[in-house]
């Protein structure tokens, strides 16, 4: 063996497990999008491969040690903060976890499910939910989004392998077809009164376990939850909001999405919010 091949073999053996972020996903089925459309979620197996996940996790979990502002003992925490340690927008922070949110083949999925043709980002959010962590309740993300249309999905990547005694994201399956329950933030209201109205519809209560690879990606006006953890090491997630590339700005209809207008700078009401810290991800 030569020199250089010998210098080319270490390159590719040290090159980081990164190339099928960019990989189209071959494990869509041909209803995907319409079974997407009907449920209002899909789990999916083998997203990533373990690999990248351990390339990635531990760059994810330095950052959230950094980034995180929640100090308090989970029992001195409401409901809400008992649920998760959240961070976001961790992609500015780190051109290592910019590489996965960035990814094409996560955006091409949810162009996929969506109908779309092209999706940008909203914004990433990784939620940790440390061991003893408590319930997280039963909502809808679109509650907080002031955008024109239902067309958004996020994706749900756990960075281990997730059973269920860690809580994972659970889906009441057809619910975004409801529209009852979208005036609530996540609380122990919306816990109550979503909980109340799933059983009310008979919807089913989607409870799985993720094998690691796995990812799941689920609509704005779904309702979800989660159990608590009850393993000892925290559940590590990373998760990345899509919007349909030619969705708007729409007027806020309560103070949470006024707030949310931040993750759309310079964006009027009316216009496509194709702003820095929304770049289009797949087309």
């Amino acid at each position: 063996m030569t020199a250089a091949e010998s210098a080319t073999e270490t390159e590719t053996e040290t090159d980081p497990p990164t190339a099928e972020l960019d990989a189209p996903y071959r494990g869509l089925s041909p209803t995907a999008a319409a079974d997407f459309n009907r449920d209002g979620f899909a789990h999916l197996s083998g997203v990533l491969s373990p690999e990248t996940i351990a390339h990635f996790e531990p760059v994810v979990t330095a950052e959230v040690i950094r980034l995180n502002t929640q100090h308090q003992p989970l029992s001195e925490r409401d409901t809400y903060g008992k649920a998760f340690l959240q961070v976001s927008n961790i992609w500015r922070q780190n051109e290592t976890v910019k590489q996965l949110v960035f990814s094409r083949r996560l955006a091409g999925i949810a162009a996929a499910l969506l109908g779309v043709h092209a999706v940008r980002i909203y914004h990433d959010q990784a939620l940790y939910k440390e061991p003893g962590g408590g319930i997280t309740p039963w909502h809808a993300d679109q509650y907080y989004w002031p955008l024109s249309s239902d067309r958004c999905a996020t994706i749900w990547l756990p960075l281990q392998e997730t059973p269920v005694d860690m809580g994972p994201l659970a889906f009441a399956r057809g619910s975004h077809n409801l529209s009852y329950g979208r005036d609530l933030p996540i609380s122990d209201e919306s816990e109550r009164r979503l909980k109340q109205a799933v059983a009310e519809q008979r919807f089913e209560d989607v409870v799985e376990p993720y094998a690691l690879g796995d990812a799941s990606f689920h609509r704005g006006w779904t309702f979800h939850h989660a159990g608590p953890n009850r393993g000892s090491v925290p559940r590590r997630v990373m998760t990345v909001i899509y919007m349909d590339a030619d969705i708007r700005l729409a007027e806020p209809t309560n103070e949470n999405q006024v707030n949310d207008r931040a993750w759309m700078p310079g964006t009027v009401i009316g216009q496509v919010p194709d702003s820095a810290l929304n770049p289009v991800l797949f087309a």
